[in-house]
């Protein structure tokens, strides 16, 4: 059965760079799906589909969004091409928003994979550190966010840490994925959730 695997993280995890490996050693049978997002296309690492925010909301109208949610000052959605490439009987790798997990849950039940890329604090200050995007303020921030991050995962996520090389976090990720689909019906309607 195919699947939706539906991968989260907090702000500096490593999830573009992760996705970005995938892409190069993709398993047959495997999607991993662009996402469509409010920001010029040169903004930063991920490799997304820009739209205006016109177009978005066009799109939006006409039912071309699996999901979509609205973060950071962005809109963010996934294409309803997934569901095509599901009926035809591959699995697909989004990069998704915790806050928003509940309604993939709502759309695609006991066929949803949520995969939470942990980060150690330590090696999250590095990596920001090192990137120069932010200034030791923002950085503090960012890192004290990814605690709230961690304390609220839901209880079903499987855990994939990133605090090695990439390669490493890669292999563990593609065994994740050889693991049989679970008949476990997820159940996160009571959880509170408000971070990406």
């Amino acid at each position: 059965m195919s699947r939706l695997v539906y991968l989260m993280g907090a702000s500096g995890a490593g999830k573009d760079s992760l996705l970005d490996a995938l892409r190069h050693a993709l398993p047959a049978g495997l999607v991993v799906a662009h996402r469509y997002i409010t920001r010029a296309a040169d903004a930063g690492a991920e490799n997304h589909i820009a739209l205006h925010d016109d177009e978005f909301n066009q799109r939006r109208e006409q039912g071309l969004f699996a999901l979509d949610w609205q973060a950071h000052g962005c809109r963010y959605g996934v294409g309803i091409e997934i569901d095509h490439w599901m009926a035809q009987g591959c699995s697909v790798v989004v990069n998704g928003s915790r806050a928003h997990l509940e309604r993939a849950v709502e759309r695609y039940g006991q066929r949803l994979l949520p995969v939470c890329l942990q980060v150690s604090e330590r090696v999250l200050e590095q990596r920001l550190q090192q990137r120069g995007r932010e200034d030791q303020e923002q950085i503090h921030h960012r890192l004290l966010r990814a605690a709230q991050y961690a304390c609220g995962l839901p209880a079903h996520c499987q855990r994939l840490d990133n605090d090695g090389p990439l390669h490493e976090t890669l292999t563990a990720f593609l065994r994740l994925l050889e693991q049989p689909v679970s008949a476990k019906i997820y159940d996160i309607t009571s959880q509170k959730v408000s971070y990406e």
